[in-house]
């Protein structure tokens, strides 16, 4: 299609957001809010859509654009560039669907000439990025341990040329041109990297990877809103284990992750409760249970009363290649009366204004994580969870664990159900695994204060939340011995 007609195109379905041809798009009702299928706007751009029912990923094409949607997340990709919508996009009965806002927010991008990009040098003491403008620093260092590879995200005031200067057995070292300021220094230990430095170099920084053993091979990336270098540096692998992990096999290890610990006591509750405590021993008490009666191996983030950093927890799991993460929490509101059990998986976009206020209350806790100099609050860390996560391709198989576990524990305890929701929590945020965080109860709720103290009823949660994760386990299985049966097999049925 031509620039004309796709302007033309958007005109008419600009128009539409309110009538098309005299008449009120058509939309359909979900979650209390208008979307459209996407099928319309495409048929408006006459283009396509590439996508299937059960695909977690849709590609709509117009001229040179390519729009990239993810199910149940609000934020698209026009080539490469993040677009924040005001609600997830969706699928129902096999139909996606698109918020009105997409209309407003996403068409104009696909008129709009793309600026003109330099064509990237290959090698690696290539310049990517434009020479960085006088008195760049460093904003924040992060780093995430998965399974295959660790991802070191560096963030700046603005953006700045990069230049890989060695990549050697014992450590790597890219150099940031103009980084004016900035020193800090992380370590990993995740039995790859032993630690990630940013030093001063002359007039720039210095970037410098230490490895715990053989080193790995490096691939950066260079964004923008904010200026960041992401680097991946993937593990050496035999590649007979590296086949081996791409085949799906049967669940056989959970991490359990108990909420809060140490200095931070999480929500409290009238009579003095603590989230801590009483997370830490329902935990216990599931982890017994999943190892008695379903045979599989459990690891805990935290089996005593000591902290652990949100980023760790995630890290931890993904250093043991766990096939499951499930965060246990307890709740808190302002409002006394509020009760019941509520169940997240991770998104770009709350489900709603409760939602994003209980991710921000656990996300809170990185507070209690910055080094001493460091303002309190510097880092977004919702923003943090959306840059830097690899756990995208496991949204969908969260949100069907989210769903079992959480309709086992609404079936099994006498309590309010208050849905299976998403949310930005931060310490979901690293999983490389299907992961999901489960609110028991209210500790807030002197009603439900006084049943979280009871023994008998901590075992019901436990049962409850073992239930759900063996119906997962049933279900797991079942598909990896699908996919694991010969093509002469399968068409025989």
């Amino acid at each position: 299609m031509s620039d004309r007609g796709l302007a033309g195109a958007l005109i008419v379905l600009l128009l539409a957001s309110t009538s098309w041809a005299g008449a009120r798009l058509p939309t359909v009702t979900h979650d209390g809010r208008e979307y459209v299928e996407l099928k319309r706007v495409a048929a408006a751009l006459q283009t396509k859509v590439d996508a299937t029912a059960t695909s977690t990923r849709a590609h709509l094409r117009a001229g040179d654009k390519v729009v990239t949607l993810t199910r149940n997340w609000s934020r698209v990709l026009v080539n490469g560039k993040p677009v924040v919508l005001d609600a997830p996009v969706r699928v129902k009965r096999g139909v996606w669907l698109v918020p009105e806002s997409f209309v407003d927010r996403v068409l104009p991008t696909l008129v709009a000439r793309a600026p003109v990009r330099a064509t990237p040098v290959s090698g690696p003491a290539s310049l990517r990025t434009a020479a960085a403008p006088a008195e760049v620093t460093l904003e924040d260092l992060r780093v995430r341990s998965y399974p295959s590879f660790t991802r070191i995200v560096v963030e700046m005031s603005a953006a700045v040329a990069h230049r890989v200067e060695s990549s050697g057995p014992k450590e790597a070292r890219v150099r940031l041109i103009g980084l004016a300021s900035g020193v800090e220094a992380s370590e990993i230990r995740d039995g790859f990297i032993a630690e990630v430095r940013v030093e001063r170099a002359g007039s720039d920084g210095l970037l410098r990877v230490v490895f715990e053993g053989a080193s790995g091979t490096i691939r950066v990336l260079a964004l923008t809103d904010p200026p960041r270098l992401v680097l991946d540096v993937a593990r050496p692998t035999e590649p007979a284990a590296r086949e081996g992990r791409e085949q799906r096999g049967p669940l056989k290890m959970i991490v359990l992750d108990a909420g809060h610990g140490g200095h931070d006591s999480g929500a409290l509750g009238p009579t003095g409760l603590m989230e801590k405590d009483l997370v830490l021993d329902v935990t216990r008490r599931v982890a017994k249970l999943v190892e008695e009666r379903l045979g599989i191996k459990v690891r805990l983030t935290r089996d005593a009363d000591h902290f652990v950093t949100l980023r760790d927890r995630t890290s931890f799991a993904n250093r043991e290649r766990a096939d499951l993460f499930v965060s246990i929490h307890a709740n808190a509101h302002r409002e006394t009366a509020a009760d019941g059990v509520e169940t997240y998986f991770l998104s770009s976009e709350a489900t709603d204004s409760a939602a994003r206020q209980v991710a921000a209350l656990e996300n809170g806790v990185v507070q209690l994580e910055q080094p001493s100099g460091r303002p309190s609050g510097q880092v977004d860390i919702v923003r943090a969870i959306l840059w830097d996560l690899a756990q995208s391709e496991f949204q969908t198989e969260s949100s069907r664990l989210a769903e079992v576990v959480h309709d086992s524990m609404t079936q099994s305890l006498r309590i309010s159900n208050r849905g299976v929701k998403q949310a930005g929590f931060y310490v979901l945020g690293g999983a490389a695994m299907p992961a999901i965080l489960i609110e028991i109860g209210f500790v807030t709720n002197p009603r439900e204060e006084r049943r979280l103290k009871e023994t008998k009823y901590r075992d019901e949660i436990a049962r409850a939340i073992l239930a759900g994760l063996a119906e997962y386990k049933r279900a797991w299985d079942q598909r990896a011995r699908a996919a694991a049966e010969p093509p002469s097999m399968t068409r025989a049925r």
